[in-house]
This record gives C-alpha cells, structure tokens and sequence, in this order.
C-alpha cells in the first residue's frame, strides 16, 4: 500500500521525485503529493487522483524532497487527505496504520492542536513537531515511540535543511545511494538505474544527510549488507501491449520456466530437504490470489504426498489461535513479500514451532529475511495490480515443493512435466474468451464452478473478474450449485465451468445442465473435446492435455484473459483497479 519517495542529493528533486512516483503508481493511485525544500523553505504540492497530476510541480527548485501516492486507509482519498502532511515546520510521508491514532489525536486536540485532514497519519507530524528540540533524529524516535501500528516513515524539517530522517516498522522501506544522490522508496523499482541500495530492518532509523547513517531503535549506529538487485530490471515498459496485465500475460509461460529451474535447483539444498523428511502437517499461509494458489496446493499435496494440508487465509490464521502440529511446515505464499497479514500470520506460525518456507517474488523481502528458507518464483516485475504470471508461477513452485516433499516421504512420484509450452498454447487458444464479453458485459452476476482443483482455478477466476471489472461473481464447487447458488441463476446469467479431471467430468457438467435448464449461458474450461460440443455449453475453450491435479496452472490463463477483456469491455482499468492496490502492506 502506498508509495514513498525521498530525494536530497545534487540535482532537482521534483523530477525525480515524480518519476519515481509513476513506478511506485501500482501501489496507491487515490491521491498524490510531493514536498521539496527550496530556498523559501518546504514546498508542498498534492493532488487528489493518478500522480500525473503532479505535472504542474516538475519545475519546483530544491534540492531534497518527498513523495507519496496514497491508498486510502483512514480519511477519503482527497486532496487535502493526500500525503504529505505538515505541522509546524515538520514534513512527512507515511504507508502504514497507526492503530492507536483517535487517542494520539484527542490528546493533540486537547492542548489546542489543529488538524486539516481526516488521516492517522498526520498525527505524526504533531507528535514529532512536539518532541523538535533541534535534532530531527531524536524527534522522529521520541515521536515513533508513542504509536502502536505500522509505519514508514520519511520525514523533513525546515529548519535541518537537507536532511531526511527515515523509520520503519512491519512496513518496507528503503535507502539508497546513487552517485552523490541519495534515495528513500517503498520499493525497488523506484530506484531506477544503479544504485546502492539498502533496506531498513524492523525499529530501524536511518538518516540521509550528505551520507547515509543507519540506526537500531536506541539511535546507536549499526552496519547494513547492501541489497543486490539489477535496477535494470526494474523499468516498467508495457512492451506494445495495451496494457501491463495484457503484458504480463504473455509473459507466463517465461515465468514458469524460470520458476522451474529455480525450483529444482533450491530444492536440492540437503537442510531443505532434511525438514521435508521430518514433515508431517502442512499450512500453507497467503491472502487473495495467493491463498487460491495455497488450496491449489492442498489439492496437489494431499493426493500425491498423503499428508495432512491446510490452505489458510492469512488474515484470520492468527485471530483464531491456530493449532500448530509438530514437524509442521508453514509455507508462506506472497507475490509482493511484504503482505502484512501473511508475514503476521508466518510469524506465529513460527512462534508455535514449524518452520517456515516463504515463497515470494522479491529477493530482499521481509518474509524472504524472516523465513527458514526461501522458495523463490521469478516471474519478474509485476506492475498490473491483478496478479497473472505471479500466480502461475506460485504454483509451479509450489507444485515442485510438493515432489519434493513426496520423495523426502518416500512415495511414489513421476516427474512434474514442464508446462510452459501448454502454457503458450493456452494463451493462443484463450484468445476466444473474447467472444464470450457479450454474455458478461451487462449482466448482474456471474459464476465460475468445478470439482477438486478445478474449484480452486474456478475461485482465481471469480477473484480476477470481480477485482478488475467490477461484476460481482461467486466462485462456487460444482456440486454445491444446487444447495443455494442456482437462485442467483436467470436468463443469460454468465456461468463459467472448469473441467479437467475425468474421474469428475460428469459430476461437473450435472450442475452445466441444472444452470442451462435455467437459461444461464454455460462456457467451459476444459481439456476434453467430447464436453465443448454439449448442447449446454455456449463455447469452449480446449486446453491441452494436462494431469488433472497441474490443470490449474493452464486453465487459469482463459480466466485471466476473461476478467482482462470484459473489463475493457466495460470501460476499467485493468491494470489499476479502484480501491485495490498491488501489495498490501497494511492490515
């Protein structure tokens, strides 16, 4: 959630600031603003909506700035609710929550404070204006020790010209040194080209002032490894592509290959494998599109290594006092690394004993950091909010831990096939899915069914429609259609049907033919010919020929393409759909 920017160093800071706020857009795009240090003092500007609008300050003079797009938390996503906020010569950006902020702001209010926005967030700058005693470090670490939540930090002063005071806890943040300009993001793409980059442990603080100086939560000054990673990389291009999930779709197949070699080479580690030999329960943690590639697994794992699995939503896992097993292995599933429920739920997951392998899509992460091992996908830079080739290469990794879990065990196993080349084939036969825009672009609801792990591709491809097109859509097992869904169902209602095991075939297309009797248009999913040519079913997409329990990792691609073009059709964003935002760093 939300992105931060910083910049002191020799050149202007506003373009570079709002460049690199285009790179950090994926991450908040309510609202956006930019402070820069002149010789007049701290210039704000901000602006509600997409960070373009902060076009009209590339030309502010200074030196050293801040920046922030805004994902709204506390207060609408306004103008005057935009980042940053200011209080008495204190500036600041913030990604983060502070749960503690109504009581924090009544005991500002009481001794005569005045606030000019609804956020938690400006009632940090209150509290480290009331601290300043001519030392911005010293404020900031006075005033962070009042707040209960999350926090990073990037924060100016007036009257310390040049300097920016940076803090953060259980929310990413990053320093950088690039020549003689230093740099604070959120996230790596918005250091753009190379540079040095380091990021900030749990209480840490540091302090760019000509150089950079690292912190622990006392102020007693400590050393920090650098972060490798290829800035080149990083750069978002849309490639021809209209937009960045369109890109990332016809990227899939190159990421699963990847996440293949990476995954039998990790694999192979003896520690790794020593922990799969005492395995015997398995929780697989992960929220969203990660939790639906978590009951993937479940699926796959529990028919091949007949081990007990759990998929779990994160956000819930630690409010229900979880029951840990011994030799548990907690598999922690997040695109971005840094999703706070799925890093709080891995955290006491580890407390009660399992060990935790992180599966995640950045190197440098705080679940990567926190986890025993580190099952990495590489499915590159994913800039589209809706995750496509991320979740695809979730389950390839996640699928290859399953063999390895299988041998450790000593049962019975065939080699996982590569499927990047049925994958590049899916994507030339989805491209019909766009015929079917007609069926969905005015209706009042859709449904997307199917058996074993067919249910759980159905369930991404609900999730895919509803987060970028706005239609609301039930993801719903086959079987259970009868049992309350189907009065959902009227003429021209959209059902989708996924099928692609055969010992389930039948039972699947019972429920195409309840929902056809009842006037619902029936597409299906499929890796079997005799089925696309039914009386019930409108049009088909035919997979390529696929184990049943991988299908997920094909059948999903015509659901993405799905979701992709229906909300073109209906006038979205896909790339940027209201309200969401690309990593969840909040809770």
């Amino acid at each position: 959630m939300c992105g931060i920017v910083g910049y002191t160093g020799k050149g202007n800071a506003a373009p570079a600031l709002i460049d690199g706020l285009y790179r950090l857009e994926y991450r908040g795009y309510d609202s956006a603003g930019i402070a820069v240090e002149g010789e007049n003092g701290i210039q704000i500007v901000k602006r509600a909506g997409r960070v373009k609008g902060l076009e009209c300050a590339r030309g502010l003079e200074g030196h050293a700035g801040i920046g922030h797009t805004r994902w709204a938390t506390h207060g609408a996503p306004t103008e005057r609710n935009a980042h940053p906020h200011a209080y008495h010569g204190i500036v600041l950006v913030h990604n983060g929550i502070i749960e503690n902020a109504y009581t924090l702001r009544e005991g500002c209010l009481a001794r005569g404070e005045t606030f000019v926005s609804d956020t938690d967030s400006e009632v940090i700058a209150h509290l480290i204006a009331a601290e300043y005693r001519g030392n911005l470090l010293e404020a900031v670490r006075a005033g962070c020790e009042k707040l209960k939540g999350s926090y990073a930090l990037a924060v100016m002063c007036e009257k310390e010209r040049g300097k920016i005071v940076c803090a953060r806890k259980r929310s990413p943040l990053i320093v950088a040194r690039s020549g003689e300009n230093l740099l604070v993001a959120s996230d790596l793409p918005a250091l753009a080209g190379e540079a040095e980059a380091y990021a900030l442990g749990e209480g840490e603080f540091a302090l760019l002032d000509g150089d950079i100086t690292f912190y622990d939560a006392s102020l007693s000054p400590i050393q920090k490894v650098r972060t490798e990673f290829d800035a080149s990389t990083e750069l978002a291009d849309r490639g021809g592509y209209p937009h960045f999930m369109r890109k990332e779709m016809a990227e899939i197949p190159a990421a699963m290959r990847r996440t293949r070699e990476e995954a039998e080479k990790t694999l192979s580690l003896s520690p790794l494998y020593e922990v799969l030999c005492q395995t015997e329960y398995i929780q697989i943690l992960g929220c969203g599109t990660a939790y639906h590639a978590g009951l993937c697994a479940k699926t796959f794992l529990e028919a091949t290594c007949r081990l007990p699995s759990e998929a779990c939503v994160a956000s819930e896992y630690r409010y229900r006092d979880p029951i840990v097993p011994s030799n548990t292995l907690a598999v922690a599933v997040s695109q971005s690394g840094e999703t706070a429920d799925t890093i709080a739920a891995a955290e006491l997951a580890k407390e009660r004993g399992a060990r935790l392998v992180a599966v995640t899509n950045s190197p440098d992460s705080s679940l990567n950091r926190m986890a025993d091992f580190v099952l990495p996908t590489r499915a590159g830079r994913e800039v589209a909010v809706a995750a496509t080739k991320s979740f695809n290469a979730q389950l390839v990794a996640l699928y290859h831990l399953s063999e390895a879990l299988a041998r450790a065990k000593g049962k019975p196993f065939s080699p996982l096939p590569d499927l990047s080349a049925a994958a590049e084939e899916t994507l030339l036969r989805s491209e019909r899915v766009e015929n079917w825009i007609k069926s969905f672009q005015n209706a009042r609801t859709a449904l997307f069914i199917g058996r074993g792990a067919d249910f759980c591709a159905a369930l991404e491809g609900s999730l895919k429609l509803k987060e970028i097109s706005y239609l609301p859509s039930e993801g719903y097992p086959a079987g259970e259609l009868k049992h309350g869904t189907l009065a959902l169902i009227e003429d021209g209602t959209p059902v989708v049907a996924v099928l692609t095991c055969a010992r389930l075939a039948e039972k699947t297309m019972n429920a195409v033919h309840e929902a056809y009797a009842r006037g619902a248009h029936v597409f299906l999913v499929t890796t079997f010919l005799e089925y696309a040519g039914r009386e019930a079913v409108r049009d088909a997409v035919l997979l390529p020929p696929c184990d049943g329990l991988l299908s997920p990792v094909l059948s999903v691609i015509p659901l993405q393409m799905l979701a992709y073009f229906v909300s073109v059709a209906r006038g979205a964003d896909p790339d940027k759909p209201r309200n969401l935002a690309k990593s969840v760093t909040v809770e």
